[in-house]
C-alpha cells in the first residue's frame, strides 16, 4: 500500500531535491508529505490563502526602505533571524518606528551592534531597534490584535463625527475586500475586560499601538512562531491580515505581511509541490508533463504521520533531511511510534537524535552539504532556494566533498526512485545528470517559474509572482477576506488554566533542533539548558529565587495535572509577561500532547501550555530533564 509510506521533507532541501522527492512519492502512489512546515508556518500556508489568496508574505526587502512602521510580533531575530537585524537597523536609522510585541523582552529586538559597522564595533556602541516594547501574555496575541482593531473602529468613528478623515481605508475595503461588517460586529461584541485579562496588557498599551498604526501611512507586520504555534494559530495569522487590510496595508510599497520562516527553503519546498493537500492544478500539471496520474487523495501531514506510525498503519519512513523525532511534539508517543516501523531511511548531512530510533530495517545515507561542490555527468551543478520574500536564487558549493563517495540529494533521490520504480515514466538519470533539466520540469509544472534557468543567472535571482502584492486576490470571490475568529483565546485548553502558561524557546546557541552549545548569552544562561524563565513578580508570588529548582506538570483542559512533567528546572529571572514562563525547545516537547495542535493547520501548540509548578527541595530532588 503506497499510503503506508511517509515521505518527510526538511526545509533545508533545495527546490531541485524537493521537486524530485514529491515526484518520486506521487509516482509511487501517495501524497503523504509530513514536512517541517507542519511544525512552524503551516498556519501561514493555510490561513493566508483564505485571507489574501496566497500562502506567503507579501513584502520584499525594498519595502523596508519605505515603511513608516514595523510591528514585530512573536519572534526573536537576534537568535532566529540574525540577518534581519541589519534590515531593522536601517529602518531605525532612517527614522521609522519599530514596535516589538513579545512575551519576553529580547535583547535582539532592543539594540543591535552591526559587525559591518567599524564605528559601532570599535566604540562598542549600538543602534536602537524597537522604540517601544510591549510584553503580551503567552497566548494573548489574538486578544491584543482584536484590541488594536477595536480601538481603530472607535478612532475612525470619532474622526468622522468631527468631519475629519477616518483611520480605516473604506475605499480599499469597498473595492478589494469582503467580510468587514462581520469583523466589525465581532470586535464590537468583544469586551475590554476579557481582552485585557487574556492579553496581559494595559488598555493604554494597546491604545498606543493602535495610535501608532493609525498614524503610519505604510506598515509592515513581521511575525514568527509565537503567532503560529497555537491551537488557533491559523486564526492568529488571519487577525494580522485583518489588521493590515483595515488600512489597506497589503499591496502597496512599504507595507504588507512578513512571516519569518526558519529553514533556508521551507517556503520553496511548498512552492515546488511538497504538500499533503495538493491543489488540482499541481496534480494536473504533473500528469500533463510526465504522463502518469498522481494520487488524488489527500495524504498525511506530520501529526497524521506519527499517528499512522503509532497505530501500525505506516510501515516506512523516508526522510529527506531533518530531525522529525525531536522537532515534533509528544516524544512519549513519537519515539516508540518511529521504532514501530519496518523501514527507516534518512538522508542527512549530520547526525541527529532521529537516526537512533531504529525500526526493523534502517539506512542512514550521507549526502553532500550545500557548501560542497556537486559534480554530475554534465559538470558542476547549482541548486536553488526560495526565501521568505519569494526571491529565488541559486547557490553552488565550493568546498571539496568530505568523501568522494557522497551523493547529492537530487542524485540520491533519483537513484532511490529508479530502484523503487523500475517501470517509471520519468527519466531520473537525465535529471540527476543535469539539474537544469529539473528546473525545466519545475517550469513546465509551475508557470510562475517561467524562464527559470535564465532568471537564476541574474545577480540576486528573481522574485516569483506574488498576486496579493499587486492586489490581485486569488480567493474564490476575487476579493481579500476579513476572517472572524470566534472569541479571543488562541488556545482553548488554557481557558480554565489562567495561572501559568509555558512557552517553548530557542537559545542563542541553537538553530531549530540543533544545539551548538549550552549558552544563551542574551538571557544570561551559561553551560546549561535545564532552566525555567519567569519574571520577578511571578517568582516572588511563589517565594522563588534565582537558582531555586522546580518541577512542572502540564494541565489538561479542565485544569487537572497530567503525567507530563519537566523535573528539576532551575529558576532564571527574566523580564517577561505576567502569567508566562518559558523553557527550551525541544526538551519541553514532552509537555505537548500529540492531539494539542492547531484545529485548521495541524501545527503542534508548542507556545501555550497550561502548567502547575512545584518547588523542589533537597528531599524531593529528582533527575533534571526528561530521559528518553
Amino acid at each position: 500500500d503506497p499510503d503506508s509510506v511517509e515521505f518527510y521533507t526538511s526545509g533545508r532541501a533545495s527546490n531541485e531535491a524537493a521537486f524530485l522527492w514529491q515526484l518520486f512519492a506521487r509516482e509511487y502512489g501517495t501524497n503523504n508529505f509530513p514536512d517541517c512546515s507542519n511544525m512552524c508556518h503551516e498556519p501561514t500556508s493555510v490561513g493566508l490563502p483564505e485571507s489574501i489568496g496566497v500562502g506567503k508574505g507579501t513584502v520584499e526587502l525594498e519595502d523596508f526602505d519605505h515603511c513608516d512602521l514595523v510591528l514585530c510580533i512573536g519572534h526573536n531575530p537576534g537568535t532566529n533571524h540574525p540577518r534581519m537585524l541589519g534590515t531593522l537597523r536601517e529602518v531605525s536609522k532612517r527614522g521609522a518606528t519599530i514596535v516589538a510585541i513579545n512575551p519576553l523582552r529580547e535583547r535582539g529586538l532592543e539594540r543591535f551592534t552591526s559587525p559591518q559597522s567599524p564605528i559601532e564595533m570599535l566604540s562598542m556602541s549600538s543602534t536602537e531597534l524597537a522604540s517601544t516594547y510591549y510584553k503580551v501574555r503567552v497566548g494573548g496575541d489574538a486578544a491584543m490584535l482584536k484590541g488594536v482593531m477595536k480601538i481603530l473602529l472607535t478612532m475612525h468613528e470619532e474622526a468622522l463625527s468631527k468631519g475629519e478623515p477616518g483611520v480605516i481605508d473604506e475605499a480599499f475595503i469597498t473595492e478589494h475586500t469582503e467580510g468587514f461588517d462581520a469583523l466589525k460586529a465581532d470586535l464590537e461584541s468583544t469586551d475590554w475586560e476579557h481582552i485585557l485579562k487574556v492579553s496581559g496588557m494595559a488598555r493604554e498599551e494597546i491604545q498606543h499601538i493602535a495610535r501608532l498604526y493609525a498614524s503610519a501611512e505604510r506598515t509592515i507586520i513581521c511575525y514568527g512562531m509565537g503567532i503560529t504555534q497555537h491551537q488557533y494559530g491559523t486564526q492568529n495569522v488571519q487577525q494580522i491580515a485583518n489588521l493590515l487590510l483595515m488600512r489597506g496595508n497589503i499591496g502597496k510599497p512599504g507595507a504588507g505581511i512578513c512571516p519569518l520562516r526558519g529553514h533556508s527553503n521551507v517556503q520553496g519546498d511548498r512552492t515546488v509541490g511538497i504538500t499533503e493537500i495538493p491543489p488540482q492544478s499541481l496534480l494536473d500539471g504533473i500528469e500533463g508533463v510526465f504522463g502518469f496520474r498522481p494520487p488524488q487523495k489527500h495524504g498525511h501531514g506530520a501529526i497524521e504521520a506519527i499517528k499512522a506510525m503509532r497505530d501500525g498503519k505506516a510501515k516506512a519512513l523516508l526522510c529527506l533531511g531533518g530531525n522529525l523525532a525531536e522537532a515534533i511534539s509528544d516524544p512519549q508517543v513519537t519515539f516508540p511510534a518511529m521504532r514501530n516501523l519496518d523501514l527507516v531511511v534518512h538522508m542527512a548531512t549530520k547526525l541527529n537524535r532521529s537516526h537512533l530510533l531504529l525500526g526493523k530495517h534502517n539506512y542512514l545515507l550521507p549526502v553532500l552539504g550545500r557548501t560542497e561542490t556537486d559534480v554530475q555527468a554534465t559538470g558542476a551543478q547549482s541548486v536553488t532556494v526560495e526565501d521568505s520574500m519569494s526571491m529565488v536564487h541559486a547557490s553552488r558549493g565550493s568546498l571539496d566533498p568530505a568523501s568522494p563517495h557522497l551523493k547529492s540529494e537530487p542524485a540520491l533521490v533519483a537513484s532511490l526512485a529508479k530502484a523503487t520504480l523500475p517501470d517509471s515514466v520519468v527519466d531520473w538519470s537525465a535529471m540527476a545528470a543535469d539539474y537544469s533539466r529539473i528546473r525545466d520540469a519545475i517550469e513546465a509544472v509551475f508557470p510562475a517559474f517561467e524562464n527559470f534557468n535564465e532568471r537564476i543567472k541574474h545577480p540576486g535571482g528573481f522574485r516569483l509572482y506574488n498576486a496579493a502584492s499587486e492586489r490581485v486576490w486569488l480567493t474564490p470571490s476575487g476579493r481579500a477576506q476579513f476572517k472572524v475568529m470566534q472569541g479571543i483565546n488562541e488556545d482553548p485548553r488554557s481557558l480554565k488554566c489562567h495561572d501559568l502558561v509555558l512557552t517553548t524557546l530557542r537559545s542563542h546557541d541553537q538553530y531549530n533542533t540543533t544545539l551548538y552549545g549550552l549558552n544563551d548569552r542574551y538571557r544570561g544562561v551559561t553551560g546549561r539548558r535545564d532552566v525555567l524563565f519567569i519574571n520577578a513578580e511571578e517568582a516572588e508570588k511563589r517565594q522563588l529565587r534565582v537558582g531555586d529548582r522546580v518541577d512542572l506538570m502540564a494541565l489538561d483542559p479542565d485544569g487537572n495535572p497530567t503525567s507530563r512533567q519537566m523535573k528539576n528546572l532551575t529558576i532564571v529571572i527574566i523580564d517577561m509577561a505576567p502569567g508566562s514562563v518559558g523553557a527550551y525547545y525541544p526538551e519541553a516537547n514532552v509537555m505537548v500532547p500529540l492531539d494539542s495542535h492547531d484545529t485548521k493547520s495541524g501545527i503542534p501548540a508548542y507556545k501555550s501550555i497550561p502548567i502547575s509548578m512545584k518547588r523542589v527541595t533537597d528531599e524531593t530532588q529528582t533527575t533534571s530533564g526528561v530521559l528518553r
